[in-house]
């Protein structure tokens, strides 16, 4: 990309007004490397969701992203699980040694800027690597600067650069428009939001899951804190009276809990078996104890209702419901989500999840949902939030894996 005056005057200016360091928040990791920026703090849950879908879906491929400043850069970490494969940084400032540093430690294989907030100096330096870049859920409210306005040329030239532009609406679409983007350039799309994955399950597994269950009903509690499992326990007792064999799956939050929980039930008068053990769970098990979170896909889809734990106590903010409605399971919780409160409001304004503040409340919950035309209407409203969320990422994932493609044929071809 040559510089227009615009963009020769706007290096120039930050040249004398932004700071020239730039400290990476950790080494780049090796293999591909996508990279999201998210201009729009307010939804980074959806950038991180949208970042693990991608590396879900290309073998090998790591993701970073990006936030304008150190305050997003923090709210970010504290509300990330500690188990996230995404790395987290703060996009360097528009000062071209700053810039340069950036792109020197993390490198990016592919750039998707989501929403606005444009930043030329870090976007003509990335051109120049032969980074391709797209923009996506971009919205009218981050192209009405004052810079915008007295340098349309330098918007232009920056928007012309993307191999994709995808907009949240028409008035958009109008906006870009104006700027000088042709309407072929851009694709109306619905607002980035998270769409939820359904995790992996083993098919031998479920197969004998279901055959042992042979029509019993269960429902499952998930990311269980120590402090939580007293609740659980009285509820299942509550809901066995009405259910006599209901099975309780629970998995704990923390790995080496299940001695101390399995005693912990037994006290309660459960007969408990452990997953994986053979033969489980037998007709005589009431509570079955399963600690790793890898069997979360198996579990999810043989259990019509989960209560996800992490939730009834402050301090832990809850765990991602999105995993669970994907597989078709209602979701219950408590009062204390704030890590994933998003999605959470999502799925009860859709009637896909309630809230439960204690045993009683859980117990009674439990009972209705057990029935199967309860839980069903639950599940199938939970599976229209994730749809709607998956249709723009599915958009998104196409189009990095077509670019990330051709940017491989011509690197080979080349070698």
């Amino acid at each position: 990309m040559g510089r227009s005056l615009g963009m020769t005057a706007y290096r120039a200016l930050s040249r004398r007004s932004a700071a020239r360091s730039f400290d990476p928040s950790g080494p780049r990791p090796k293999g591909e490397l996508i990279w999201l920026h998210a201009a729009d703090t307010s939804n980074h849950l959806a950038a991180q969701d949208l970042a693990q879908r991608l590396c879900r879906t290309r073998d090998g491929l790591q993701a970073l992203i990006t936030f304008p400043d150190q305050n997003s850069l923090d709210k970010a970490r504290a509300t990330t699980p500690p188990e996230s494969p995404v790395f987290l940084d703060h996009v360097p400032s528009e000062h071209p040694s700053a810039v340069r540093a950036f792109l020197r430690n993390w490198a990016p294989d592919m750039g998707v800027w989501i929403w606005g907030g444009l930043r030329p100096t870090l976007l003509h330096e990335l051109h120049q690597t032969d980074c391709p870049m797209a923009l996506i859920d971009a919205d009218t409210r981050g192209f009405d600067g004052r810079r915008d306005r007295w340098l349309p040329d330098l918007t232009r030239e920056l928007l012309s650069e993307f191999v994709g532009i995808m907009v949240r609406n028409t008035a958009t679409e109008q906006r870009l428009q104006v700027l000088g983007i042709r309407p072929r350039h851009m694709q109306v799309t619905a607002p980035l939001q998270a769409g939820g994955q359904a995790l992996p399950c083993d098919e031998t597994d479920l197969n004998e899951m279901a055959t042992a269950l042979s029509g019993r009903p269960v429902w499952l509690a998930t990311f269980v804190q120590d402090d939580e499992a007293s609740v659980i326990f009285a509820a299942h007792r509550q809901a066995v009276r009405y259910s006599h064999r209901l099975l309780l799956i629970l998995h704990p939050a923390q790995r080496g809990s299940v001695a101390r929980l399995t005693q912990q039930a037994e006290a309660q008068g459960f007969r408990v078996g452990a997953w994986p053990s053979p033969g489980e769970p037998s007709e005589a098990v009431q509570v079955m104890i399963a600690e790793d979170a890898l069997d979360l896909g198996l579990f999810y889809r043989l259990a019509p209702v989960s209560f996800l734990g992490s939730s009834l106590q402050a301090g832990h903010g809850g765990c991602n419901p999105f995993e669970a409605a994907a597989l078709g399971s209602a979701v219950l919780y408590g009062p204390n989500v704030r890590r994933y409160l998003p999605f959470y409001t999502r799925l009860a304004n859709a009637g896909a999840a309630r809230i439960v503040k204690d045993a009683a409340s859980l117990g009674s919950a439990v009972t209705r949902l057990i029935a199967p035309d309860q839980a069903a209407a639950m599940a199938h409203a939970g599976w229209d939030v994730i749809s709607h969320g998956a249709e723009m990422s599915d958009d998104v994932i196409a189009l990095v894996e077509d670019t990330l493609d051709a940017r491989l044929e011509r690197r080979n071809a080349h070698a």
